[in-house]
């Protein structure tokens, strides 16, 4: 018996140890704290880093294969710190980066350190081809608050319009691409709001109050999906809906999706599997929409606050955050983005 027992433990470790081993390593970043990453349809990597303290080397890097960075497009675009003039040519508070198609979409909260937005919140879009803006979004007056901060972003070709989370003041923006307008919906609706203003980790207890976050889109089936960071439940509505700007149909078109567990970034793969992260349990999760089951993909210390995803050539490259253990000086901590192959 005491030799079966031993064999079960063994092969338990093993288990955990074979999900453990298939994460690799892309790039490590000693005290610099990223959030968003995104992989172009090239395999061009791009990551930013929040402005949530004053010593951000750069806001928006592209990583390459050895694993270095660089300044993305260029060290001006990097240039700002506290107290200098605002300009629509320099990133401020970068909280994530999505490349669709050909185009790399910057998203700027113009908020820097929490301190509440200091001008409208911005999307830069560039070029991939040749590095160079190819035209800069503005937030309309009354699609963002001062308290705001305008999370993620999903670009919707089909209905030409870029949805947007804000996690600061629940609910969800959406923008016209051609005419550049924004409106807001959702505005402190349940669906956006958190449920809770703590998570717990093995470490103790992070206690912060995070709305509507995580994005993930279903051109498909029309559907937008999202989840507020502190909060246990998935939520969608379909995007015939969301461009309508009918508040009342908007509200009534929300569908609770499923009990999760907490999570940051999403991400929504061909085969309508959603990846999110376990933030509490150090795990990344997939959803399969279709059936409603859900399993671990990965597990363990080389997932530490799943933030985001992104996916190119069957890998699911994810950043690690660290966001509930760096509380003060992170200048010793490294924050790094990882990889894992995914059917």
């Amino acid at each position: 018996m005491k030799k079966i027992l031993i064999l079960v433990v063994t092969l338990g470790f093993l288990s955990c140890n074979s999900k453990i081993s298939q994460i690799e390593n892309v790039a490590t970043f000693k005290g610099q704290q990223l959030t968003g990453l995104t992989v172009s349809e090239e395999g061009r990597i791009f990551a930013n880093f929040p402005r949530w303290r004053e010593a951000v080397s750069n806001s928006v890097v592209e990583v390459f294969e050895n694993g270095k960075s660089s300044a993305y497009p260029n060290q001006q675009w990097n240039s700002w710190e506290i107290g200098n003039t605002l300009s629509d040519s320099v990133f401020v508070a970068v909280q994530s980066v999505v490349a669709f198609e050909n185009t790399l979409y910057v998203l700027d909260t113009r908020n820097p350190l929490f301190k509440g937005v200091v001008d409208n919140p911005k999307i830069f879009a560039f070029d991939l081809s040749t590095n160079q803006l190819l035209k800069t979004y503005t937030l309309s007056k009354g699609s963002f608050y001062k308290n705001s901060y305008i999370n993620d972003l999903r670009v919707d070709k089909k209905k030409d319009k870029i949805y947007l989370t804000d996690s600061g003041r629940a609910g969800i923006v959406v923008l016209d691409i051609s005419s550049g307008t924004s409106f807001r919906v959702l505005d402190n609706h349940k669906s956006t709001l958190a449920e809770t203003n703590q998570l717990t980790f093995s470490n103790g207890v992070w206690k912060n109050t995070v709305h509507s976050d995580g994005i993930a889109l279903d051109t498909k089936n029309d559907l937008l999906y999202y989840h507020a960071l502190t909060a246990y439940n998935l939520y969608a509505i379909s995007t015939d809906k969301l461009t309508l700007e009918n508040t009342s149909e908007i509200e009534k078109s929300v569908k609770h999706i499923a009990k999760t567990s907490a999570p940051d970034g999403m991400i929504l793969d061909k085969l309508g599997n959603l990846f999110f992260g376990d933030l509490e349990n150090n795990k990344i999760m997939k959803l399969n929409i279709s059936t409603g089951e859900t399993t671990t993909v990965a597990q363990g210390d080389k997932i530490k606050w799943a933030d985001t995803f992104s996916i190119y050539n069957n890998e699911l490259f994810y950043t690690n955050s660290r966001i509930n253990e760096a509380q003060g000086d992170i200048s010793e901590m490294e924050f790094s983005i990882n990889k894992i192959k995914i059917n």
